[in-house]
């Protein structure tokens, strides 16, 4: 069955490979600016994205018809060829082979495009490592069961 309305709005975060800081400052927004018209180009839209030295965030709102893992696939292989054809950083770039993908509602998006474009501020006082474990335990404790024998 065709869908004709939808709200599907996911915030990815990408990884670079061994969480190196690879990403300088230098290259940040052409590399923000390639990934968007990425996503644009491919039935979706781009409400914010962030490039951090070994990271990247960016909300999409998709097509019913594009799912995630294929959405996520295509931008990871297409982001590596442009930045190393391009050489926006020192040695081989990668991403991690595996990425995180969140559902966001209607209702949350201007508060997570605000997250997103505050990356700067907010690692600040707060590594990397922080973050994503405060987003694993927000996002995956109804999905992983709490170990109480331990």
């Amino acid at each position: 069955m065709k869908i004709e309305y939808n709200n599907l709005y996911t915030h990815f975060i990408f990884t670079t490979l061994h969480r190196l800081p690879i990403i300088s400052e230098l290259h940040r927004e052409r590399i923000e600016k390639y990934i968007t018209g990425l996503v644009n180009r491919r039935d979706c839209h781009l409400y914010s994205i962030y490039a951090n030295p070994e990271h990247i965030h960016f909300l999409i709102s998709r097509a019913p018809n594009v799912n995630e893992e294929w959405l996520a696939t295509q931008i990871e292989e297409a982001s590596c060829k442009f930045i190393n054809e391009n050489r926006l950083c020192v040695g081989q770039f990668q991403w991690q082979s595996t990425c995180a993908a969140f559902s966001v509602s209607k209702g949350d998006i201007d508060r997570t495009c605000k997250y997103i474009l505050n990356q700067k501020e907010k690692h600040k006082k707060k590594t990397f490592a922080q973050e994503y474990e405060q987003f694993m335990k927000h996002y995956q404790q109804t999905l992983i069961p709490e170990n109480k024998g331990e």
